[in-house]
């Protein structure tokens, strides 16, 4: 879809992010200038309503919920279940 639009993976993501509304704001870090720019393009991004229905049919809102490490590395920080 982002080579659809004309964009980077990173540019259509923060463009889906920036759609959700006037009161959510994507906080992103970035080490270089280029980065930076990049970034600013998705405000150039322009996502329907029919975009945003199969983003959010492809990546759902529970797909990227869960620990953030395996089990095993969990135990090595002390956090294990």
């Amino acid at each position: 879809m982002a080579a659809k639009k004309g964009c980077t993976a990173g540019q259509l993501a923060l463009a889906c992010v920036l759609s959700q509304g006037e009161y959510i704001v994507p906080i992103f870090g970035t080490k270089r200038r280029t980065y930076l720019e990049e970034n600013i393009g998705a405000l150039d991004v322009d996502l329907s309503a029919a975009d945003l229905k199969r983003l959010d049919q492809l990546f759902p809102k529970d797909a990227a919920a869960g620990p953030r490490y395996g089990e095993a590395m969990m135990t090595l920080i002390g956090k294990a279940p």
